[in-house]
């Protein structure tokens, strides 16, 4: 249970801590855009992002059992929050993250980082190619410049009719953005994988519509402009009634939670060749959607991209991202008006590519043919119930379908019924 900062601290050498701090200012550069696309595609106001990647990327680091997680908001996320939000308003949204901070310190108290193992992989690939699918769908119209007539539904066999019913709206500049986008983040990706593209992509493409006077959207134009603090911490109000007509959601933002930092710190282990500690992550998760929750943020999690950014920048200890959160918050004071000048195609575009690494496409080939059939039925079922049908009810037939083929598996015997004396 104890943080992995404790322990690597007393080993820092001054060119230890000059590399994490490169890392953070690196992983930074890569989460600000990132948290304030998630944000917006959350149904949320941009500055919730930032905050959440401020306050909750500080906890995690902080308290974490991972030398490298970076932790924050992530795509993840984005279905559940928008649902949330849509049915019960960003307060809804702040209590339902709270109650599931709450949870996680108690799952990690118990020490219960350790039942991750309990998750059938199908259902985790189904669900998160499932998100990926959805979240692609959202960013869509923006990316093209499409204009979806107000209120819109958010579900996917009314969303596609309204999309191909609006192609008549389609601004030709948004769409070069949009695209443009996708295309500078994938070069440079490809071309420096070790350089922060995403941010040059976005900010390379927002100033050519504000020097160009394209006719796009702007983040600023569209919420107004960025706070350049964060705002004060603050209570949700509660009830009964509130608390209980949250706890669905409470348990799923604790299973995504809990499920994808503990994958992130399984993928950093293999980076690093490290040992996570389950139950501290579990916790430090707990604290930090706690953290987020009080401040107004969003539910966050380790997040597998960054933290693997994280490594490749060099970082290797819990305070790259304490820096990387620091960082966020310098340029949060410093240039929030800027911020503003960011165009919607553009951060729709960088959506598009989250989503499509998301759902990691160089596994599909083996998803598709590898494996027993019952695997592959339950990873297609998962996917379809997250896509057309719902979040919870995906993981809830996908993990009773995955645990019940997995105790068919290992023959356990049938349970020996004996009439009732009554």
């Amino acid at each position: 249970m104890t943080p992995k900062l404790l322990t690597t601290l007393p080993q820092s050498t001054p060119n230890s801590v000059l590399a994490d701090l490169v890392a953070g200012i690196t992983v930074a550069m890569v989460a600000l855009p990132l948290s304030l696309a998630i944000a917006i595609a959350s149904g949320a106001p941009p500055a919730t992002g930032l905050v959440t990647a401020i306050v909750a990327g500080f906890l995690i680091s902080a308290l974490g059992g991972s030398r490298v997680q970076i932790g924050g908001p992530t795509g993840a996320f984005i279905v559940v929050v928008h649902a949330v939000i849509a049915e019960h308003g960003l307060d809804g949204l702040i209590l339902a993250t709270l109650m599931a901070g709450v949870i996680l310190v108690a799952a990690g108290l118990m020490r219960a980082g350790s039942l991750i193992r309990l998750v059938p992989e199908p259902v985790i690939n189904g669900f998160t190619i499932g998100i990926a699918a959805i979240i692609a769908l959202s960013q869509l119209p923006d990316a093209v410049g499409i204009t979806l007539p107000a209120g819109t539904p958010a579900e996917a066999l009314e969303r596609l009719p309204a999309i191909w019913a609006a192609r008549g709206t389609l601004d030709w500049a948004s769409l070069a953005v949009g695209v443009g986008t996708v295309v500078a983040i994938v070069a440079l990706r490809r071309a420096f994988p070790r350089f922060p593209g995403l941010i040059v992509a976005v900010a390379g493409a927002s100033a050519a519509v504000a020097l160009l006077a394209l006719p796009v959207d702007t983040l600023g134009a569209r919420f107004g402009a960025l706070p350049a603090t964060l705002p004060r911490p603050a209570i949700p109000e509660m009830s009964v009634a509130r608390l209980v007509e949250l706890l669905p959601s409470a348990l799923i933002i604790a299973f995504l939670a809990g499920v994808e930092s503990l994958l992130s710190a399984m993928v950093a282990d293999r980076m690093v060749a490290g040992q996570h500690r389950p139950s501290a992550e579990i916790l430090a998760q707990g604290v930090a959607n706690i953290g987020s929750a009080l401040m107004g943020g969003l539910p966050a999690t380790g997040a597998i991209a960054r933290t693997a950014t994280n490594v490749r920048a060099g970082g290797r200890t819990p305070l790259a991202g304490i820096f990387h959160a620091l960082t966020i918050l310098v340029v949060m004071w410093a240039a929030a008006p800027l911020a503003g000048y960011l165009a919607m195609p553009a951060l729709a575009g960088l959506l598009l590519v989250t989503a499509w690494n998301m759902s990691e496409p160089q596994h599909w080939r083996g998803y598709a043919t590898a494996g027993r059939v019952s695997d592959r039925v339950l990873l297609g079922l998962t996917l379809v119930l997250t896509v057309f049908a719902d979040l919870t009810v995906a993981i809830g037939v996908g993990v009773a379908l995955g645990l019940a083929l997995r105790l068919r598996r290992r023959d356990v015997p049938p349970a020996e019924w004996t009439p009732p004396d009554r």
